[in-house]
């Protein structure tokens, strides 16, 4: 926000726009205005239902509304002829303004203010969109501030919300632990039951508004805890009741309480943005993390050889080399992984060790930039640590992979649920030992997985999977030998059979995990793949290659393209949500060029994962060679199709290959200055926003062709065949996703059904 107001105070005078620009203007200033006011109106009746902040949002409420007309007022309206204004086809942008999102309004605005200062002052002559620049500033500065404060109140209201929610969660959650008898907990626990509803909808809520991927992650998984403990708390406290005098039954019992109330209070502590004790811990450093602040450390000698010290490389290295001990250590890792992970960290100090004596040369010789020899050498220290975690990731894969296989078996749960049924304690002890066993693999696996991850999102993934596995491994053993000592009670076999299914539910996330983390790192999921340069091939250009980033000017010029290409992604997103198969390759890749557009995006506006101009043109490479593999995809697809749709589907193809061709040879192409490397980088959005804008234009008219011949397939199969195919594509639910998007609500259906079954309890 305060980038877009600095751009709109800074902004230099430019020659006068066309008349189909000075419209849009107008017609930006229109729909920012409609947006706004719809904006308001949901504020205003918000204050309506709180009145201890009656006041204050009324306030912030008209001071939008005023900010807004102001903003207009300062707009002259350009005589258009009728004819020229009905052929304007104004960005999807300005349609697609989203009230509930802030950043999109203020982008709008910026449009809005941004547009104004493309023409100078009446003084020189030229037409100008403004008629007080001065007036535009404050007007905007009004309308972002009001806005803004709109937004903050609207916020502690629903803060307030959870809190009170949780509260009343926490009150019915202590009476549920101190009743003693059926009929009185079958009633409390239909309260409970209405207050978990109310409470998982708000955080649900909560969770598709908050921004930082982060905070999102922890709260997805605190939502999982509490989704699976609820069904817990239910036959826990129900066996506790039938069997009051059985320690391992309270065991488990207060086991799922406790980790109820940890979840419920991690929730507030990300809505209050409040940090715990347990919060100050910090986690360890993965090792992905560990190799990218060690090649951004080495790849700063470029710009300055006094940036570092050969002591300090040496120490970073060492660090990082320590951490892979959790991988060597393991008694689970092979020997010829251990040798390879062991290799790789020498030959990455050995490339460390070259580069500090390149480096000790060049300042020997007063050298005032990187030498040659720094440069081969830091291509080649990055390249071995590179090497390094991908030994490392296939390590962590193919271990995750094995055990997964191994596990879903469930030969130990089969056995311990055999044994308690049996009332068989010995045999439930030796299972024991076996789940425990298996448990241990499963907690450093999920330890490997969090040094590969690759992003923090699942990084907390990681922790939660691990923190799951050893919480749910002592409370199958406490619920077997729970029914190992009541073998005929039907509660404690149903109290065994939740934990079980948890279990069983942890290790498909397990699977999704897995999934996510092969698919960032392959650059599939908003991440890009490194290019790693060869040495010799690229020696004579190393002089070329240097990273720089975008100023606020360059920025500034990037902010329209950038918002554009923002859109395209999100309409590819919107398109293969359509998809009936969504395993399709052509969804697949259409997804992984819209993540990639994304990051492009993001990086216009100084954010995200691209951090440098060479990280976009490596992302730019690496999106066309995505682009390149979806024509590929289309031309198998065009094999089943009859000859006009084929045309159809052929020419945008043909087109697509051009632009991917077009984007691939202009990033791969080195340039020298920093005008011709923002040209490049200019270039490079633009070709990826054709890109997508054909990948746009191909997606529904493919979706209704593989719906049209998929239906032909299916009519010209035996009744037969149509009922096994029936049978066979019957969706399988999901307990939920990796990051519970679409879940606003957690167990109610199954909560249901349970609370049914309360009133035959004293029967079972």
């Amino acid at each position: 926000m305060c980038l877009q107001i600095t751009t709109l105070i800074n902004h230099k005078d430019k020659p006068k726009k066309s008349e189909r620009t000075l419209a849009a203007i107008h017609r930006v200033g229109q729909a920012v205005s409609v947006a706004v006011g719809r904006f308001v109106a949901v504020g205003e009746a918000i204050a309506t239902e709180n009145q201890e902040l009656k006041d204050e949002m009324g306030q912030a409420c008209f001071e939008a509304r005023r900010a807004v007309s102001q903003c207009r007022s300062h707009i002259r309206v350009p005589s258009v002829s009728l004819s020229t204004y009905k052929r304007l086809r104004m960005p999807e942008m300005v349609v697609r303004i989203r009230i509930k999102k802030l950043d999109t309004v203020c982008d709008a605005i910026a449009q809005l203010t941004d547009v104004g200062s493309a023409l100078p002052s009446q003084s020189d002559g030229r037409v100008t969109v403004f008629s007080d620049r001065t007036g535009m500033v404050k007007a905007a500065r009004l309308l972002l501030s009001s806005v803004t404060k709109v937004l903050v109140l609207a916020d502690r209201i629903v803060i307030k919300q959870i809190i009170t929610s949780r509260n009343k969660v926490l009150v019915t959650l202590d009476h549920l632990e101190r009743v003693s008898t059926f009929q009185e907990f079958v009633q409390i626990f239909s309260q409970f039951g209405n207050e978990m509803v109310e409470f998982a909808h708000l955080t649900g809520d909560r969770q598709n508004d908050l921004k930082d991927e982060k905070k999102k992650a922890r709260m997805a998984a605190a939502r999982a805890v509490l989704e699976k403990c609820t069904m817990m708390l239910l036959t826990a406290s129900k066996t506790c009741l039938r069997h009051p005098d059985c320690e391992s039954a309270r065991i488990n019992k207060d086991a799922v309480f406790h980790r109820m109330r940890c979840a419920l209070e991690q929730v507030i502590e990300i809505v209050t943005e409040a940090r715990s004790c347990g919060e100050n811990k910090i986690l360890p450093a993965s090792i992905y993390n560990g190799i990218k602040d060690f090649k951004l450390s080495v790849e700063c000698l470029r710009e300055n050889l006094s940036s570092l010290s050969p002591q300090s490389v040496g120490s970073q290295l060492e660090a990082l080399v320590e951490q892979t001990e959790d991988f060597t250590d393991s008694a689970y890792t092979s020997h010829e992984q251990r040798q390879a992970i062991l290799g790789l960290c020498q030959l990455a100090r050995q490339d460390s060790q070259q580069l500090v004596h390149a480096w000790i040369e060049a300042q020997s010789v007063h050298a005032k930039e990187a030498t040659e020899d720094v440069e081969v050498a830091i291509l080649k220290t990055c390249q071995s640590v590179n090497d390094l975690r991908r030994e490392l990731h296939k390590v962590a894969v193919s271990r995750t992979s094995d055990l997964l296989k191994v596990h879903g078996e469930q030969l130990p749960l089969r056995a311990l649920k055999a044994a308690g049924a049996e009332g068989n304690l010995e045999a439930v002890t030796e299972y024991s030992r076996t789940l425990t066993e298996q448990k241990e693999q499963l907690v450093e696996t999920c330890r490997l997985l969090y040094h590969v991850s690759g992003t923090e999102p699942l990084e907390i993934t990681c922790v939660h999977a691990e923190e799951t596995f050893h919480v749910i491994g002592p409370q199958i053993i406490s619920a077997a030998q729970t029914l190992a000592l009541h073998p005929s009670s039907k509660i404690a076999k149903e109290n065994l059979e939740v934990f079980c299914e948890a279990w069983e539910s942890q290790l498909c996330d397990m699977a999704l995990l897995l999934r996510e983390i092969n698919d960032v790192f392959e650059g599939r999921r908003g991440m890009f793949v490194l290019v790693i340069y060869s040495i010799g091939k690229h020696s004579a250009n190393l002089k070329t290659a240097k990273a720089v980033k975008l100023d606020a000017e360059e920025q500034t010029s990037m902010a329209k393209l950038g918002l554009e290409l923002r859109l395209l992604s999100s309409d590819v997103d919107t398109e293969v949500e359509k998809w009936e198969e969504q395993e399709h390759d052509i969804v697949r890749q259409s997804q992984s060029l819209a993540s990639m557009a994304y990051n492009m995006y993001l990086f216009t506006r100084g954010e995200g994962l691209l951090k440098t101009t060479l990280d976009l043109f490596h992302q730019a490479e690496v999106l066309s060679e995505e682009g390149l593999q979806l024509c590929s995809s289309l031309r198998t697809f065009s094999t089943q199709l009859v000859d006009e749709e084929k045309s159809v589907v052929m020419t945008e193809m043909e087109k697509l290959v051009a632009l991917c061709q077009q984007l691939q040879i202009g990033a791969k192409t080195p340039v020298q200055g920093k005008t011709a490397t923002f040209q490049k980088v200019d270039l490079s959005i633009q070709k990826t926003r054709g890109i997508l804008t054909v990948v746009l234009a191909l997606l529904p008219s493919c979706n209704k062709l593989n719906r049209k011949y998929k239906s032909e397939r299916n009519s010209l199969g035996s009744p037969q065949d149509w009922r096994e195919r029936q049978d066979a594509s019957t969706p399988v639910k999901e307990e939920g996703t990796l990051n519970g998007k679409n879940s606003n609500g957690f167990g109610v259906k199954s909560l249901e059904q349970h609370m049914t079954g309360l009133n035959l309890l004293e029967s079972k």
